[in-house]
């Protein structure tokens, strides 16, 4: 197949990907208070992604390394997937609704593994065109979220819930879309186990990823993601409060946070010339240390809304330059066989552990720094802003990976040199 179709199904592969996602996220969190569902019921929906990324590594990612066709485990996981998306529309019930959104999750998380191993099977050069192929993600979110977000956010009482329902519905029909259409996807089968220096191979795609971190380069780019993810899940927890709080209208707090997303593509559309110039620890670290700056700005200018509003721009620096880069390594540094495993372990950390350390470190610590309804933001957010200098300070002084070239066919840190 020509490069330029491969790349252009890509593309929309991930515009798709991420539409599903994009469509329901943001309403779902002021449509299940709506609905009557306690804080505890939130928690327990809001953690079904961490849930499935956890599952995700053992059964998903091990099937799509060994058995399936990815193209294939993509179909069928986003016909069960949309399915339950579906559901969803028709419930108001607790029990059912987290069955629901479970089974949603178990079968979509791991695709955006998946997603990323198919990209990275048929790109000729991933460090320069994963970023752009990727960059549809983000299009696909905003394509999702924006019209949403005008069409209800004025929208109050029962005629709020009763149109939010439909997010759903929109959500599973572009799952529904993309299981039709990654039947036309590039073929990507299952890869023959590979063998170990010792001369064996490990059936259990997970296991063999998880011991690579051996290594002592994944090791430190693993406890470096796991914080790093933090802070990134921590922006989310705290920046739509922290918002209101500082006087920025409710209305305007959404297109404010969405200016991240445009510099996203911005950065994307960056990251392969970034990446070729200054290689990945250089690259992964300015990642880092974006959110160092936009947590500080945060913490010593908190009147400063003009400054706030403009420091958003850094979001695609956050995002590109640290987890659309590790995607890229972790393609060059595992062997073939395991890379989808290896994505869902990373994954494991950017989906479920981050998020939830990032719920139990940053909302008590909110709530603590909270006297009188006024938060001391200044000691608030110093917290994240020490962690992303120490993930940085950690991944520049410990970071030292060899010469991986991204998309080759070397096999990764397995192959013996």
């Amino acid at each position: 197949m020509n490069a330029a179709p491969a790349r252009n199904k890509l593309f929309l592969m991930m515009v798709l990907e991420f539409f599903i996602w994009g469509a329901w996220l943001p309403p779902v969190f002021g449509y299940m208070p709506a609905i009557g569902f306690s804080g505890t019921e939130q928690a327990l929906i809001g953690s079904a992604f961490a849930i499935a990324s956890l599952v995700g590594i053992f059964f998903s990612n091990q099937f799509a390394d060994r058995s399936f066709a990815a193209e294939k485990f993509m179909a069928v996981s986003h016909l069960v997937g949309g399915a339950a998306m579906l559901g969803l529309f028709f419930t108001r019930s607790f029990v059912p609704f987290f069955v629901l959104m479970l089974v949603h999750s178990l079968f979509y998380v791991p695709t955006i593994s998946v997603a990323n191993s198919i990209a990275f099977s048929h790109l000729k050069d991933a460090q320069r065109e994963f970023g752009i192929v990727r960059m549809g993600g983000t299009i696909g979110w905003i394509a999702a979220q924006w019209p949403l977000y005008f069409v209800l956010g004025n929208l109050k009482g029962d005629e709020a819930i009763h149109m939010t329902q439909w997010v759903f519905v929109i959500s599973a029909g572009a799952s529904f879309a993309l299981a039709l259409f990654c039947l036309v996807l590039p073929h990507t089968p299952p890869r023959p186990v590979a063998a170990s220096a010792g001369g064996g191979g490990e059936g259990l795609a997970w296991l063999k990823a998880a011991k690579l971190l051996r290594h002592p380069f994944l090791l430190v780019l693993f406890v470096v993601t796991f914080i790093d993810s933090t802070i990134h899940n921590g922006y989310f927890v705290m920046v739509f409060n922290f918002l209101a709080k500082i006087g920025v209208e409710p209305k305007w707090i959404t297109p404010i946070t969405s200016i991240g997303q445009i510099a996203e593509i911005v950065t994307m559309a960056m990251l392969g010339g970034v990446l070729a110039r200054f290689g990945w620890k250089l690259t992964m670290t300015v990642g880092i240390l974006g959110h160092a700056a936009r947590f500080a700005v945060f913490a010593f200018f908190p009147q400063s809304q003009g400054l706030i509003i403009a420091v958003q721009l850094l979001h695609g620096i956050c995002y590109a330059f640290f987890f659309a880069t590790l995607y890229i390594f972790i393609d060059a540094a595992f062997p073939k066989d395991v890379r989808t495993s290896a994505q869902g372990l990373f994954n494991l950390l950017v989906l479920g552990l981050g998020d939830l350390a990032a719920k139990w470190i940053f909302l008590p610590l909110q709530e603590r720094l909270t006297v009188n309804g006024t938060t001391d933001y200044h000691q608030l957010f110093l917290v994240p802003t020490g962690m992303a200098l120490a993930a940085a300070v950690l991944l520049a002084v410990a970071f030292h990976p060899p010469r991986l070239e991204a998309g080759g066919d070397g096999g990764g840190v397995a192959t013996p040199h």
